[in-house]
């Protein structure tokens, strides 16, 4: 069978092209995961393949070595490009950055429309968050993303969504998140390197909380809790807005750090026993539950009671939480959050750890699975864990982001859904664009001459 066979077979493969394919990438500390969703005929999101590789130069959620990271973000796209429908070209990602580096601050700003009379429409409010970008920040910081929250529309406050309204001044409170240029420029390095283009950066708490809250919790007041392996990310919500963020420069990987240092084992051995019997609550542990971990080099066997272990992964994470905390206080918001506390990421699957969080906070506390605004949960194996939440989370804010801008635009729409399909180098079919578009141009110009 030809290649031009091949990608005609696949072309006409409708269950991919009837709707666009989002990619997301998650590169975090531990894993990085590549999640190919598409929305199925009833309009709700599947996640039709998946990939995933050991990340091997990425520290607190910091590129720290390009090389590597390329080589991690390359396996992990390659798993992701079979699917059961057919094969995947993967070009746009949409992709989480987190760190310490990371900063939110709150800002207002006003946006005078040049025409006065007419209905505010997108286009006036896209224009007003592109000025948001042009802040100045301190010297080495960009700016990530802008949120806005409330807008005051001609001194009318409290308005959520003022398209269709007649209006000529506007005013909002926006949720501005910065990081270090170098480290952005550094995510985008490994992605272009990888032959990737980035479609949009997204902070990983905003992608998780995406996957595993709901709106009734957003509106309520809910907190969002994101353990991963180099940081603990923090999302805060009231009425709907995202009022807050944070990330905790510490995760499951210092917890495997103190269990290798306590119990004096080498660190494969200590990943094992934190991820096997691994307990957020020593109290739960009985004295004379006894684990051995093989001995170096004909050693003899060495010998750790769980209650041990416990007390060890206790310490640590309640110096997290109490972290946690402190970033809630600091929000201005404690009072507020009916909803409560969802932890997800990959240190959510510790055992006990939603009863340590409600013990030291004093809030009800639950697991987020990421499979929560899915439409198929069963058909891709352990795609509920919570470690997933971040990875399913910037698919789903990549089809927000596709929607929104591409909904006027039927050309680009249908350019961008056939980007991900395989069968068509990408450059052929912006080439079969093109052809299309070419042959009316040249028409015009020859109606002209006549």
């Amino acid at each position: 069978m030809t290649d031009k066979s091949f990608a005609e077979q696949n072309i006409n493969n409708q269950s991919i092209t009837k709707s666009p394919v989002i990619i997301g990438l998650d590169i975090g500390t531990t894993k990085i995961a590549c999640f190919v969703g598409k929305k199925n005929e009833y309009g709700k999101i599947e996640i039709i393949s998946m990939g995933m590789s050991e990340s091997l130069g990425v520290m607190r959620g910091v590129v720290s070595n390009i090389e590597r990271t390329i080589q991690s973000i390359t396996s992990a796209v390659q798993g992701a490009q079979n699917c059961k429908e057919g094969n995947l070209v993967i070009k746009n990602v949409f992709v989480g950055i987190a760190g310490q580096h990371i900063k939110s601050l709150q800002h207002r700003g006003i946006y005078t429309r040049r025409a006065k009379d007419g209905e505010i429409s997108q286009r006036d409010i896209d224009n007003f968050i592109d000025d948001m970008y042009q802040l100045v920040m301190n010297p080495g910081e960009e700016i990530i993303d802008v949120i806005p929250q409330e807008y005051i529309v001609d001194k009318e406050p409290e308005i959520k969504d003022p398209i269709g309204m007649a209006g000529t001044r506007l005013e909002a409170n926006f949720h501005i998140i910065t990081g270090q240029v170098s480290n952005v420029m550094n995510i985008k390095k490994c992605i272009d390197r990888a032959n990737l283009n980035t479609k949009g950066i997204i902070l990983e708490p905003i992608a998780s909380a995406e996957a595993v809250l709901s709106e009734e919790e957003k509106e309520a007041g809910v907190v969002l809790v994101d353990v991963g392996g180099g940081t603990t990310d923090i999302a805060i919500f009231q009425d709907g807005l995202i009022r807050h963020t944070a990330v905790i420069p510490y995760g499951g990987n210092i917890v495997t750090q103190d269990i290798k240092e306590g119990c004096k084992i080498m660190q494969r051995h200590a990943e094992a026993l934190k991820v096997r019997f691994g307990s957020a609550l020593a109290s739960e542990s009985k004295d004379n539950e006894v684990v051995c971990i093989p001995g170096i080099r004909g050693k003899e066997p060495k010998e750790i009671t769980l209650k041990n272990l416990a007390s060890i992964i206790q310490a640590r994470m309640e110096e997290i939480i109490e972290l946690v905390n402190y970033e809630i206080r600091n929000s201005g918001f404690s009072k507020k959050l009916i909803g409560g506390i969802v932890v997800t990421g990959g240190g959510a699957q510790l055992k006990h750890l939603t009863q340590l969080f409600e013990y030291m906070t004093g809030m009800d506390t639950r697991i987020g699975y990421p499979t929560e605004h899915l439409a198929n949960t069963n058909e891709i194996k352990n795609l509920s864990s919570p470690m997933y939440a971040t990875g399913i989370g910037l698919v789903l804010k990549g089809f927000e982001e596709y929607e929104k801008k591409f909904k006027t635009e039927p050309e680009l729409q249908e350019m961008y859904t056939k980007t991900e399909v395989v069968g068509h180098s990408v450059k052929e079919k912006r080439g079969r664009f093109f052809d299309k578009i070419i042959p009316r141009v040249k028409d015009f110009f020859d109606d002209s001459d006549n």
